[in-house]
């Protein structure tokens, strides 16, 4: 592994450079989620140089890799000693790294069973908007004590800081998998996800999709071989090969599936809403992951603040999460607005992390 001070003394000076000038700096690793947020801004600072794995004790079900570690290369690493991330970040088509992983806070089709990315990063390195290096958390659970700042920069979509390194919890991959697969409409499967959640089933991933008036229930199950062989013989419906499966999971974790790539030039929205919530009231049929909590749907262009409503109702809120605009989608149209005592935490937090708001300016919201 190279000298990391040598990579990342130029970078600190770079952003101390940035703070005392006012320029603003667009973090970016392999461009995996430019499309995400509300907007890029800034001269590129890139990542991709602050690679490598630094300690990795699979006795301890613990990895800490440099923020521009290529995502592909950590989870080859975990899977040759048969373990992994549970919460299966999105790769969106290859180029994810580490860093990015963490400042976009997004998981994949286990997030409801397993936990969010959040929910295992154990402690952080960062480097703030004064050029400061700062370390929080650390390796193990007990190391985290009052204010956890690592969470707090995980989602944060760089606005807080250049992620240096993450020190994460992984897990042993399950023994056993199996994916069944019913024939039902949305309000049956969201019945019956509600009925085998509340059982002790192995229920790990879900996914609902209307696919051409065929609407199908996908149920993935992982855990002891016994336990996953016992809840395929109670559910019943058709068992399908894991090999052959595996890619649409891949696929619907990466929002790559067929029913995403037929947006035909609408907007995909993503619901997040309690998992009880009934069938809602949207211009299509959504597919819906997370066992009722996670519903993507593609609308026309200008449907955002009847969705938000729509989202609101059921407990939840609504992101823009790609917009069919070639250009960058209206300011504030991205993410939901913040009630005031959120907003006045939001721009605290930014203002004592990057006082001269040079880090991704507007990415999350338009005016910091």
């Amino acid at each position: 592994m190279p000298d990391m001070d040598l990579i990342l003394n130029p970078l600190i000076e770079r952003i101390r450079a940035a703070a005392e000038s006012g320029t603003p700096l667009r973090i970016r690793g392999g461009g995996s989620k430019d499309f995400y947020g509300e907007r890029l801004e800034g001269e590129l600072l890139e990542t991709r140089s602050l690679a490598g794995i630094i300690s990795y004790e699979p006795t301890e079900l613990v990895v800490t890799a440099y923020g521009g570690t290529p995502l592909a290369e950590l989870e080859a690493l975990l899977a040759e000693r048969g373990q992994c991330l549970p919460f299966e970040p999105p790769h969106f088509g290859g180029g994810a790294t580490v860093g990015g992983m963490a400042a976009a806070g997004l998981s994949g089709p286990a997030r409801a069973s397993v936990g969010a990315v959040r929910d295992y990063v154990l402690g952080m390195t960062l480097v703030n908007g004064k050029g400061e290096l700062l370390t929080f958390g650390g390796q193990v659970m007990k190391n985290v004590a009052g204010y956890d700042v690592s969470r707090l920069v995980t989602g944060s979509l760089g606005t807080l800081g250049l992620i240096v390194e993450v020190s994460m919890k992984v897990l042993p991959v399950a023994p056993g998998e199996a994916t069944l697969k019913f024939e039902m409409s949305q309000e049956q499967a969201l019945q019956r996800l509600a009925e085998w959640g509340a059982k002790p089933l192995p229920l790990n991933a879900s996914c609902w999709v209307d696919d051409g008036g065929a609407k199908t229930l996908y149920l993935r199950l992982r855990g002891a071989v016994a336990a996953v062989e016992s809840a395929c013989r109670t559910l019943g419906g058709e068992r399908l090969d894991n090999d052959q499966v595996a890619p649409d999971w891949a696929l619907c974790r990466d929002q790559r599936l067929p029913w995403f790539a037929e947006r035909g030039g609408r907007d995909l929205w993503r619901l997040s809403v309690a998992q009880a919530a009934p069938v809602l009231d949207l211009p299509e049929a959504p597919l819906v992951e997370w066992h009722g909590g996670q519903r993507w749907v593609r609308v026309e262009p200008g449907a955002g603040a009847a969705l938000r409503e729509t989202a609101a109702r059921a407990g939840g809120y609504a992101t823009l999460f790609a917009s069919a605009r070639t250009g960058a989608a209206p300011p504030g149209s991205r993410f939901a607005p913040l009630a005031a005592p959120l907003d006045r935490i939001h721009r605290e937090l930014k203002h004592q992390f990057d006082p001269k708001g040079i880090f991704n300016p507007g990415r999350m919201y338009p005016d910091f």
